[in-house]
């Protein structure tokens, strides 16, 4: 988990423009994803002013404020001008109040400015802030993107996970994290999984070595980061060892507040990982559109069941 954002990444990251404070963006750190809108603050209101966070106006805000005397914005803006205030960003394109570009002058605070509306940059703000200052757990195994389906690979070392990601890759899919997955929480149902910086683009293949996959496949088989959607889990075959069979099984894994769909797939020689984990990935998307083969398979097996049954009742009569 990063602890902190300098204000110039959220500009070359959001795209915001800088009306003031150029060369104080690298100075500048932002420690929390909550972005604030001083409505009250306009007003006077500064028992709990929540001075960490970037301050965001938008038409509401600076529409209050034209009806403000000087002096009384002024002073306003002097006190949301706070030393560990990040920054303050005005959207829809509007021009900083003047008392604004005063206090923030004084303090040394950058303002940025946006033509996106209050709402849009809102959601993109705090969408990168929570990415990059989200707690992150390392997890040990393979991230590839099959079909728009993030899979994480997991097994022992040594079962063939890189192998058959470097077998998936050939066969067009994308990706993402070889041996260690960067995982955190953007929200209460997504996990999102990438590379640790140093290995990025990098896949470590037993016999041959390290290999950059974007050098040697292409940019279009890497992506930076992507939902982890399911877990596939690599385990050595054993005649003691009971897998699932009919696709009925309701295994999943929990990392942080999500719980992942996970399925086991045993290894043995012979077995081709790769197209059977692309089919795994493409059958889990089926049933997220809505269409299940093992229920397709059990209604099927009824009506057999069925109309032997009556056939063996009609029999019986004649």
């Amino acid at each position: 988990m990063a602890e902190s954002v300098t204000v110039a990444d959220l500009v070359d990251n959001i795209r915001l423009d800088v009306y003031y404070g150029e060369d104080l963006l690298d100075d500048r750190d932002i420690t929390t994803s909550d972005i604030s809108r001083p409505g009250l603050e306009l007003t006077g209101y500064f028992n709990y002013y929540p001075a960490k966070r970037v301050q965001l106006l938008g038409i509401t805000e600076t529409s209050f404020a034209k009806g403000m005397s000087h002096d009384e914005l002024l002073d306003v803006m002097r006190q949301m001008c706070q030393p560990e205030t990040p920054a303050f960003v005005i959207s829809t394109q509007l021009e900083p109040p003047e008392e604004l570009l005063q206090a923030a002058k004084e303090s040394g605070i950058p303002i940025l400015g946006t033509k996106m509306t209050t709402s849009r940059v809102l959601s993109n703000m705090t969408n990168y802030l929570e990415g990059k200052l989200a707690e992150r757990q390392s997890l040990h195994g393979v991230l590839v993107d099959i079909y728009g389906v993030g899979v994480l690979i997991t097994g022992d070392s040594g079962v063939g996970k890189s192998e058959t990601a470097l077998e998936l890759v050939k066969r067009g899919h994308r990706l993402i994290a070889d041996d260690r997955v960067e995982v955190f929480q953007q929200d209460e149902q997504t996990l999102v999984g990438e590379a640790p910086a140093i290995l990025a683009h990098l896949l470590e293949i037993r016999g041959i070595g390290i290999i950059d996959v974007m050098n040697l496949f292409g940019a279009g088989a890497v992506r930076s980061e992507t939902d982890i959607d399911l877990i596939v889990h690599l385990e050595a075959w054993s005649p003691d060892k009971r897998f699932d069979r009919l696709g009925n099984g309701d295994e999943t894994q929990k990392i942080f507040d999500v719980v992942v769909p996970k399925i086991s797939i045993p290894v043995k020689t012979g077995r081709n990982l790769a197209i059977i984990i692309e089919a795994a990935a493409m059958n889990f998307r089926a049933r997220s559109m809505g269409y299940d083969a093992t229920k397709v398979f059990d209604e099927n097996l009824n009506r057999l069941i069925q109309q032997n049954s009556k056939k063996n009742k009609s029999g019986k009569k004649a």
